[in-house]
Parts: structure tokens; C-alpha cells; sequence
């Protein structure tokens, strides 16, 4: 009900300053995959006849495997599946303990060193919860997933942006950090295979950060949600790094790596204490993923043919995809790993149409030839494409690009 001359609700003025205070509700500005949705809609009702070629879908095109959705199918009906998780089942912590041996060579004490969590996103949500107090800082890496940022801020902490430049190989420049800011840090959180950078961790640059955690006395959480889309190399985990179980977790998902998006299950694991933080805030949050979940997870977890499978679906995407965009002015290459392709934006287009950031880029690109990309401009102009486009085999793939090319090309792009 409203109150006197205004139109306001009486609850306006009690929203909390985190997320607009009395002005809640009352913003203008349009989040970027907000204005993708309208432009997309318009193109849609502008050209009924065109079909949307849609690289901006960030989540897996296909099902989980047959055998993962068999097992679920049957424990959905099995009495005990039927209550709390609580912080998770014996069964699914083993099985994630043995797939990090098994494909990292990390050993892990599937009591004390693991634990589930509803997707990774709760886990990066949760994780500020255990460190940070007003004036506390949190390091995260631009373009970024935002979540750990945003739970930062909700405690009263500030978040330290370190842009993925290119010029500096998409690595965080850490010499850029002033004393200042070091003192008051409490978390780096980084994500490698880099999303939507594509850009995988190296080695040495996993035992600079573990050297600077003991420097500068702060926790590390990586966030490894792509690992297993890792293309050139073997994947790396943070934890197989001496030294790295000493200063931080890492996060896994089974969504982009097992085609269980929507499934909401990822676990956390590395240093004993942390994990126990961990474990006492989300218990205070949810009371645990479906048993039931847990167990098919179980089953994906412990069939290496389905990452395998995956693994190479996208690369062969992807590689077409750089293959087809070089061909129409793009300067790109392979990305190290994710099913994602970040590359820069066009400067221009025919008709002297001219481009300040990648958003005017995207936003041509859609409403002239309905291909839809995510922009970037955090950290210079890029745009993203991804393959996780619907495509039933690869003589849909094959056509595609080839109906991709044709409309790029009408565009006339300059770089």
C-alpha cells in the first residue's frame, strides 16, 4: 500500500544500503545482457525470416549424460535420498576427493578437505562470509564473474580490481597493488581456465600467487568451473602446487565440464580450516543439495569418458569458430581453455558506422544481422562468443559458420 503523496511502499526507506537503499527499484541503467535481451527480441520481430544465430548463451547446449541421468532417475525414488544433505553425502565427497586425484594428481582427505556446494556460484557468494569485515579488501580479476565482488561489498569490504590486459597476456598485474591495499587483503579470488578470457594458468604463475599469499597474509580461492575444458595443456590444478593447500581453496563444478548445468552441484576443497569455515557458513545458508543429485553426480564423477566427450566437442567448435572469424577481419586465436572465444571488437562498419566500445559493436551486430555476442570492455574493447550454440551434429556445426561468415562479411568490419 502506498503512504500519502508518494508512490512509494512504506518498506521503500528500509532497503538495505547494499542493494540501493530508498532508492531500490528505482534505477535506469540497463545491465548489459539486459539491453542483448531487448536487441535480440527486436531482432526477433523486426526479422521474423532471419534466423538468431546466438553466441551469447553461456551454458551447455546438450543433456547430461544417459548413465548421469539413469542414476538420478533412480535415486529420486530411493527412501533415504528423501532428506536433508545437510553439508553433503560420504559418497559424493569420495568420489570428488578420487577425481582429483585420479585427473590432478591432488590428494585430498574426503573428511576434512572437501565439501559440497550448491554450484559454484553459492560456493564464491559464501566464501566472503568467512573473512570479510568492514574495510577488508577482496582482489578479483576484471572481466570477471562478479559474485565474490558483490558478497565483498555486502559485508562493508572493497573490491581491488586487477584488469586481464592483454598486453600483460591476460595475467593480473600484481605490482600494480599498493602497500596500502595489501595490508587490508583477504582474498585474491582468481578463475583459471579464465572466464571469458580463455587464458590457463601456468606453473609458475600458481607459485607467484601462493609466494604473495604468505607475503601478504591473505586466502586464495580459485575458481576452477572450466578446468576440464582445458586445451592446451593438461589441466592444472591450483592445489598440485606446493605450497597452494597452505594458503587457499578451489571451487568445481560439474556444469560446464559434465553438461550438468542446472543441476546445481560443485564442491570445495584445499586447506582443512578453510573448508570447515566454509562448511559453518553454508550450513547456516541451505541444508545441502538433493541426496539424490549428489549420487548422480557420483556416477558423472567417476566416468572420465564424459568431461572426454565434452572436452573435445568444444574444442572442435572453437576451433572452427577462430577458423571462420579470421576469415572475416577478426585477429584471433585458440583459446586456452573454456568453451568461450574472446577476441577485440570491430572499430567499424560499412556505412561509416563507427564503434566507442564493444557494447555499440554487439549491439550492431545484432540488430543488422541477428548474431548475438556478449561485449567486454573492462578492460579494453572485446567481445565474447560462445559455442555452446545448439547444434545437433557437425554438419549443422559446418553450416552455421558458414551462415555466420555471410553475414559477417555484409558488415564490412574494420579493426
Amino acid at each position: 500500500m502506498s503512504t500519502g503523496a508518494s508512490d512509494d511502499p512504506y518498506f521503500q526507506p528500509l532497503f538495505a544500503e547494499r542493494i540501493g537503499g530508498a532508492n531500490y527499484g528505482k534505477g535506469t541503467e540497463i545491465y548489459k545482457f539486459e539491453k542483448i535481451k531487448r536487441a535480440k527480441r527486436k531482432a526477433l520481430a523486426d526479422y521474423p525470416d532471419r534466423s538468431l544465430i546466438d553466441f551469447g548463451i553461456g551454458e551447455n547446449d546438450s543433456m547430461a549424460a544417459s548413465n548421469v541421468r539413469q542414476r538420478m532417475s533412480e535415486e529420486v525414488n530411493r527412501p533415504e535420498n528423501r532428506g536433508y544433505a545437510d553439508n553433503g553425502i560420504a559418497a559424493f565427497k569420495q568420489a570428488a576427493a578420487e577425481f582429483m586425484r585420479r585427473k590432478f594428481g591432488v590428494t585430498i582427505d574426503a573428511v576434512t578437505e572437501i565439501n559440497h556446494c550448491i554450484g559454484s556460484k553459492t560456493a564464491l557468494a559464501m566464501l566472503p562470509a568467512c573473512f570479510i569485515n568492514p574495510g577488508d579488501v577482496t582482489l578479483m580479476t576484471v572481466p570477471g564473474y562478479p559474485v565474490a565482488g558483490t558478497h565483498t561489498k555486502y559485508y562493508g569490504g572493497e573490491v581491488h580490481r586487477l584488469p586481464l590486459l592483454r598486453e600483460n597476456n591476460f595475467y593480473p598485474d600484481f605490482g600494480s597493488i599498493s602497500p596500502e591495499v595489501w595490508r587490508r587483503t583477504k582474498l585474491l579470488v582468481l578463475n583459471y581456465p579464465n572466464s571469458p578470457t580463455g587464458k590457463t594458468a601456468t606453473r609458475e604463475f600458481y607459485e607467484k600467487v601462493i609466494e604473495l599469499a604468505k607475503q601478504h597474509h591473505f586466502v586464495v580461492v580459485q575458481d576452477a568451473a572450466h578446468i576440464v575444458l582445458t586445451y592446451d595443456s593438461q589441466p592444472l590444478s591450483f592445489l598440485s602446487i606446493p605450497g597452494a593447500k597452505d594458503v587457499g581453496v578451489e571451487v568445481h563444478s560439474l556444469s560446464k565440464g559434465f553438461d550438468m548445468i542446472g543441476w546445481r552441484i560443485g564442491w570445495v576443497c584445499g586447506n582443512q580450516r578453510l573448508v570447515q569455515a566454509f562448511a559453518d557458513v553454508k550450513d547456516n545458508c541451505d541444508s545441502g543439495q538433493f541426496a539424490a543429485i549428489q549420487q548422480a553426480a557420483v556416477t558423472a564423477l567417476g566416468d572420465d569418458s564424459i568431461p572426454q566427450a565434452i572436452q573435445q566437442k568444444y574444442r572442435r567448435r572453437l576451433e572452427k569458430l577462430v577458423t571462420m572469424l579470421n576469415g572475416c577481419g577478426f585477429q584471433c586465436q585458440m583459446p586456452g581453455g573454456t568453451y568461450f572465444l574472446y577476441t577485440p571488437a570491430p572499430s567499424s562498419a560499412a556505412g561509416g558506422v563507427c564503434f566507442a566500445n564493444a557494447e555499440e559493436a554487439s549491439q550492431h551486430l545484432i540488430t543488422q544481422q541477428s548474431i548475438v555476442t556478449v561485449p567486454w570492455d573492462d578492460a579494453g574493447p572485446f567481445l565474447r562468443f560462445s559455442v555452446t550454440y545448439v547444434a545437433a551434429d557437425e554438419a549443422e556445426e559446418d553450416a552455421l559458420m558458414a551462415e555466420t561468415q555471410l553475414r559477417l562479411k555484409q558488415l564490412e568490419l574494420k579493426f
